[in-house]
């Protein structure tokens, strides 16, 4: 068997598709919007899940936003994407901030769920509104207004807005399967970068989101999965 992840979710996927694990929240995975914007654009099928990492109500300090700024500001020097002073100042400095991934990604399940297609879409409109602008995005009514921004159904938002069951049901599931997929591949953190092949996922080196984007398309091409072991291949001691 190959390193996989024989998942109900992973086989109903066409070998192929590149998984990947993120969360709204993470740095990271604004650093790697231009290579999901590139894999979007491509031939390769995409499927992003959202892992429920940071979805709690911890408080931003003192001491944790200057973590996140001194974060923030490798990510921006690898990747170029912005981490404004807008943000630093009113989103990282404001006295009542939290760190709060809940929000954002049920908006973004709700999303996935009646407007299949456009996930992306408004994962980076979030994105952007926080490290960009300056916005609270733990903030319900600026998630709303976001949304709004990016054209989504008002059905889509009053469903955010209401809890809808369906869309709380489908954000654990999915949160369920991104953490043991995490697991399953020892990943500590977002974004985890994957391939479907038959049978189940293997693991991609996370570099390529932020490393020589414009070939990241070639360079998941190029990654051969490892062949399966069959009796009598492996040699006894």
């Amino acid at each position: 068997m190959t390193d996989d992840a024989a998942d109900d979710d992973i086989d109903v996927l066409a070998p192929g598709t590149v998984v990947v694990v993120i969360d709204p929240l993470c740095g990271w995975c604004w650093g790697a919007a231009p290579a999901l914007e590139k894999l979007a654009a491509s031939h390769l099928p995409l499927r992003l899940v959202a892992s429920g990492l940071f979805i709690g109500d911890r408080p931003v300090t003192p001491e944790f936003a200057g973590y996140a700024w001194d974060n923030d500001q490798r990510i921006r020097a690898l990747t170029g994407q912005v981490f404004s002073e807008a943000y630093r100042e009113k989103v990282l400095g404001a006295t009542d901030s939290k760190f709060d991934s809940g929000p954002a990604t049920l908006a973004f399940t709700a999303v996935q769920l009646r407007e299949p297609g456009r996930e992306l879409a408004v994962l980076h409109a979030l994105q952007a509104a926080r490290w960009v602008d300056g916005r609270d995005i733990t903030d319900e009514a600026v998630v709303a207004a976001v949304l709004r921004e990016t054209g989504i159904d008002e059905d889509t938002v009053a469903a955010f807005l209401s809890e809808d069951e369906g869309v709380i049901r489908t954000l654990n599931e999915r949160a369920t399967f991104a953490r043991d997929l995490m697991h399953h591949f020892s990943a500590r953190g977002v974004p985890v970068l994957l391939r479907v092949i038959d049978g189940g996922a293997v693991r991609l080196d996370g570099r390529m989101l932020f490393e020589d984007v414009d070939r990241i398309v070639a360079n998941i091409e190029a990654v051969k999965p490892p062949a399966p072991i069959t009796p009598g291949s492996a040699s006894s001691a």
